[in-house]
């Protein structure tokens, strides 16, 4: 760091993505994007958009907006369109936690929370997983904070139900309840109906998963029309034209196309299973994962020996060096192609530590 970094940082530990190495062709299960690309009817609409790139793009991102908010049954206000989920997610430290009012989440979820606290200097709390790494509602009842649940959870893959999400709601009326959907599509039960019944709850989602638009940076989140305004304010006090005129239209384009999505939600979920499967023959033991991975560990694999060695031979998976977890390894769904390959592969590292 230079000498003029901020010292009020000092202790900051920023999100590690997931690798991106470009020295050779690997099979890339380690970073959750979609493998199959996005839909033709957004690939078309960004290519037409990019013919208007001297122009600022839309600051409302009305269009997209409007089309999102007919797919989800809401209403325009209260649905608001950030650059990733990410954004989103800052946007909710930024409104709604404070020195009065701590954020709260898992010790074993998304990394971003707590790098979200540290950059705002908020104060947080750190809620254990059970050994079984679920969450227990009771533990987030009356916290007298802003809570953030990743459901599905990452990198665990475990989902709570709709019914123990509005358990906790009802538990924190006083405190807005964020709940993390980058996942849902793949198998959870998404919260965005409660919005019209409790205005203490923010549901986000990406287009980075399901939607095949990683690459995009298109998230959302949606709430009671108070909320967004809230939120809204935050966005035009930072960057009013937060979401690029392609990524705009790509979103569109992908939402004018909602079998195509279903139906790679629905290859990646056959996928899953019977790659869940095949590691089971293989004595590996796994969550019960509805997200576009599985969190699995083997009883006579190190975890990272394992990463590595996958490494090696062309594989890419996700590793997390931290106590807990360190025996699993998150591995993403790919093509059924690509789960043979990765399934033939770890085959052949056991047979040859046999």
């Amino acid at each position: 760091m230079s000498r003029f970094f901020s010292p009020k940082y000092s202790s900051l530990k920023p999100y590690t993505p997931g690798e991106q190495p470009k020295e050779m062709q690997y099979i890339k299960l380690n970073t959750n994007e979609s493998p199959f690309p996005p839909s033709g009817k957004a690939q078309e609409a960004a290519a037409k958009a990019a013919a208007s790139l001297q122009l600022y793009s839309d600051p409302t991102c009305k269009m997209t907006t409007h089309a999102l908010a007919k797919t989800l049954d809401v209403d325009p206000d209260e649905v608001l369109l950030t650059n990733g989920s990410d954004e989103i997610l800052n946007f909710a430290f930024m409104a709604f936690c404070d020195d009065h009012t701590p954020a709260a989440f898992a010790d074993i979820t998304y990394g971003f929370y707590s790098v979200f606290a540290q950059i705002n200097n908020l104060p947080y709390k750190i809620i254990p997983l059970k050994e079984d790494f679920t969450i227990d509602t009771g533990d987030y009842f009356g916290l007298n904070s802003t809570i953030f649940i990743a459901n599905p959870n990452a990198p665990t893959g475990i989902a709570l139900s709709r019914d123990q999400i509005e358990e906790i709601l009802q538990k924190n009326p006083n405190n807005v309840v964020v709940i993390d959907e980058a996942y849902v599509d793949f198998g959870g039960e998404s919260c965005v109906p409660l919005i019209k019944k409790y205005d203490n709850l923010l549901v986000t989602q990406t287009f980075s998963k399901s939607r095949s638009m990683a690459g995009a940076r298109l998230g959302f989140g949606v709430g009671c029309k108070a909320l967004i305004a809230d939120l809204n304010a935050i966005k035009y006090s930072t960057n009013p034209y937060n979401v690029n005129s392609m990524t705009l239209a790509a979103g569109y384009g992908t939402l004018c196309d909602p079998d195509y999505t279903a139906a790679n939600c629905k290859t990646i979920i056959e996928n899953r299973e019977k790659t869940a499967a095949e590691l089971k023959k293989l004595g590996f033991e796994m969550t019960n994962s509805k997200t576009n991975f599985l969190f699995a560990k083997h009883p006579d694999l190190d975890g990272e020996a394992l990463y590595l060695e996958l490494k090696r031979r062309g594989i890419l998976v996700r590793h997390f060096n931290t106590p807990r977890i360190s025996s699993y390894n998150r591995i993403t769904v790919g093509t059924r192609e690509q789960m043979q390959t990765l399934i033939q592969t770890i085959q052949a590292i056991l047979e040859e530590q046999a």
